[in-house]
């Protein structure tokens, strides 16, 4: 567990690019369990009102993250977390317009 206490990018790029991974994850098994999960994201990628709530509450998973990096002072892990999060937002953003 000593990688956690790192302070690069790259840990933060990862930490970043799994959170929401993640938190869509955890988001299925609480409130969509009875569906496959390959109906869940169909349905998640073909609604509208889904991708904007849960692809908002799977980005909390980096806030907690950003967040908790941020009050280490681990601030080079805190920017990937913080980029990756963006890049997040926008291509929900851009699934949102093109859906």
């Amino acid at each position: 567990m000593i990688f956690l206490k790192k302070d690069n990018l790259r840990l933060g790029l990862t930490f970043g690019l799994i959170g929401p991974l993640l938190g869509l994850i955890i988001i299925y098994f609480i409130k969509f369990p009875s569906y496959s999960f390959m109906d869940f994201l169909t349905y998640f990628m073909n609604d509208n009102k889904m991708i904007t709530s849960v692809g908002s509450l799977s980005l909390l998973a980096n806030v907690i993250l950003f967040t908790i990096y941020i009050n280490t002072h681990r601030d080079d892990t805190a920017k990937g977390i913080f980029l990756m999060t963006v890049l997040y937002g926008i291509g929900i953003l851009v699934l949102k317009i093109l859906n």
